[in-house]
């Protein structure tokens, strides 16, 4: 079992940039899948972008490619969300979650952070 910590969200203006992290507890978080999920009020949650357990293998989800990076750094048991150019329509709660298969699904993953929100005003 692992459990996931998100932070760095906040409020940033258009075209600004943040950097989330999440942190993982727990010896076996190296051999997860990690995947960056987003709610908005309304909406369902959309996928992201996820990384395998080696850091090896990326995908970003076609709205965000291009502006955000995923990363992770395994001595320190932290996922990262590099978000750049960021857009009114960012403007969401960002969840982290750990999985076995690199998947815009969020059904293949089995644990989820809390959350943290992001908001980019116009």
């Amino acid at each position: 079992q692992v459990q996931l910590v998100e932070s760095g969200g906040g409020l940033v203006q258009a075209g600004g940039s943040l950097r989330l992290s999440c942190a993982g507890s727990g010896r076996t978080f190296s051999r997860y899948v990690m995947g960056w999920f987003r709610q908005a009020p309304g909406k369902e949650r959309e996928f992201v972008a996820t990384i395998n357990s080696s850091g090896g293998r990326t995908y970003h989800a076609d709205s965000v490619k291009g502006r955000f990076t995923i990363s992770r750094d395994g001595a320190k048991n932290t996922v990262y969300l590099q978000m750049n150019s960021l857009k009114p329509e960012d403007t969401a709660v960002y969840y982290c979650a750990a999985g076995y298969h690199c998947s815009g699904a969020p059904r293949q993953y089995d644990y989820w952070g809390q959350g943290t929100q992001v908001t980019v005003s116009s």
